[in-house]
């Protein structure tokens, strides 16, 4: 696997980009090897700069677009991973996601995409 280049940070006057995905969707990671469900939706970056300056510049994103927060997993682990969306594919396998958090917030998989429980609904 080869690892891309980020695009050039936005300008910060742009209107942040649209999301692509929503709670529920299972997506993989353009560059490193996971796959998670998502479970909750940052517009744009909401975390530290000290998190953001630890990427390298190389593959850094911008922060003026989607962040997602993934129930995530690789061959080795399951975690709790965050996102930008120009990191993220669909996942056409439509597989399970076998990470604890999964049963905790969704009732299950409908057409490769969890459903969020009734309770958890806004």
């Amino acid at each position: 696997m080869t690892e891309r280049s980020a695009p050039p940070a936005a300008n910060p006057a742009e209107a942040p980009a649209p999301a692509r995905f929503t709670i529920g969707d299972i997506v993989r990671h353009r560059v490193f090897p996971f796959r998670g469900v998502i479970f909750d939706v940052d517009p744009v970056f909401n975390n530290t700069e000290e998190w953001w300056q630890s990427i390298p510049e190389a593959i850094r994103p911008h922060k003026n677009q989607p962040f997602y927060h993934l129930f995530a997993e690789n061959e080795e682990s399951a975690y709790v991973a965050y996102v930008s969306q120009q990191n993220l594919l669909p996942d056409p396998d439509g597989d399970p996601i076998f990470h604890p958090g999964v049963a905790e917030m969704f009732s299950g998989l409908d057409n490769g995409r969890y459903r969020l429980r009734s309770q958890i609904r806004n």
